[in-house]
């Protein structure tokens, strides 16, 4: 199918030919992260995107606004399971390509089977891990026919890559980089802290949930406490079910959901970035930690830690669910204090090729590759190509 499709595109007018890409991204909630991606993507006068997303949940709190200057269209909670809805909303765009998050949500599961998008490309973007669980096992057999849809799935790094290929992905469709952060707004952070005195605190940017392991933080971070004569503090900002686990313990400060915007004072005034979780597939709060030019520590657990964080050199990798193993990794970072500005400049150049400008250049090659255009290909070489692949 995608061979004729190609050829009848490559026949079409020249005013269809020489248009931008459509592109549909059909998303899950907001984040200033995916922000900041998206609209460095709107700045490339061949792509055209458009955001299909859910509002901002009560679990993030993130602020609609991060998508002003973004064409999109956010579903509130009842129109998100509209799988007729979503349809029409994708298929009014007439996409070359859509981008999918995953498998997670049905309406968004159905779109590369409707009748309205079957001349479309799809790109499915998967960050979870494999666990070699009953459950991925079984997915592996029941996700299929979807998988089989896909022109290309994106991963986030080396652990999914593995789940992409026990799901039958060949080698060849496969690329890294799902996400993205602003590494250009928070890489002037590290002066910051520099010029002021590198501060004396750790700090825990995430959701107050089980998966972030906040119960191993806050007894490892008591243990430390217990441990040495000048503990520093630890600011922890986020929003969840467990954030009373945060409230009145001694030497925390919790500061609740804090917006993207207003983040650049709380990353300026750590010394260190603390994440314990006992499963996280790629947390872009490490990532952004590391551009910020902050020393990691986090467990094992932590999928973006494999391409961001090296062990002794920018940070310190412990195992999860061991709140001693933490509370030596807090009394460790305090004690090698004067090596921690070179720790967080090492860490900014491991998150320099995680920057939005770096992920929308990555993904217009990958979506006029998907799309079987390449930016120098003359009509007569996009024809050849479809006879070629006959």
């Amino acid at each position: 199918m995608h061979s004729i499709q190609l050829c009848r595109r490559c026949m079409g007018s020249t005013s269809e030919r020489n248009r931008p890409l459509r592109v549909v991204f059909a998303w899950p909630t907001i984040s200033g992260y995916m922000s900041a991606c998206w609209r460095a993507l709107v700045e490339h006068l061949g792509i055209d995107p458009f955001v299909v997303a859910f509002e901002a949940g009560q679990s993030t709190a993130f602020n609609d606004g991060l998508m002003s200057g973004i064409p999109s269209r956010l579903l509130d909670e009842e129109e998100r399971h509209n799988a007729g809805l979503v349809r029409d909303l994708v298929a009014a765009q007439n996409p070359d390509v859509v981008v999918l998050s995953g498998w997670f949500h049905p309406p968004y599961r159905r779109l590369p089977f409707r009748w309205a998008l079957r001349d479309s490309r799809f790109v499915m973007g998967m960050d979870t891990p494999w666990r070699g669980t009953g459950r991925q096992q079984v997915g592996r057999w029941l996700l299929r026919p979807f998988v089989d849809r896909m022109d290309r799935v994106v991963v986030t790094g080396e652990r999914c890559w593995q789940y992409a290929r026990r799901l039958g992905v060949p080698p060849r469709a496969i690329t890294r980089g799902l996400y993205g952060v602003d590494v250009a707004g928070l890489a002037p952070v590290w002066d910051r802290r520099r010029e002021n005195g590198w501060p004396q605190s750790f700090l825990f940017v995430g959701r107050f949930a089980d998966e972030k392991a906040v119960d191993v933080l806050v007894e490892g971070y008591a243990r430390h406490r217990e441990q040495v004569d000048d503990p520093w503090p630890l600011v922890t900002c986020g929003k969840g079910p467990m954030s009373d686990r945060l409230d009145r313990q001694a030497g925390i400060d919790n500061r609740g959901f804090v917006q993207p915007d207003d983040m650049d004072d709380v990353w300026a005034g750590a010394g260190a970035f603390v994440l314990p979780s006992r499963f996280d597939p790629w947390p872009l709060a490490l990532v952004e930690a590391a551009a910020s030019g902050l020393p990691i520590v986090c467990s094992d657990a932590c999928g973006s830690a494999v391409e961001v964080v090296r062990h002794n050199y920018n940070g310190l990798r412990v195992p999860d669910e061991d709140p001693g193993a933490l509370a030596r990794a807090f009394a460790q970072i305090q004690r090698r204090y004067d090596e921690l500005p070179e720790w967080g400049r090492r860490a900014q150049r491991f998150a320099v090729p995680h920057s939005a400008e770096r992920w929308a250049d990555r993904w217009v090659r990958l979506l006029r590759d998907v799309d079987g255009k390449p930016p120098s290909a003359t009509l007569e070489d996009q024809y050849a190509l479809s006879l070629s692949s006959t």
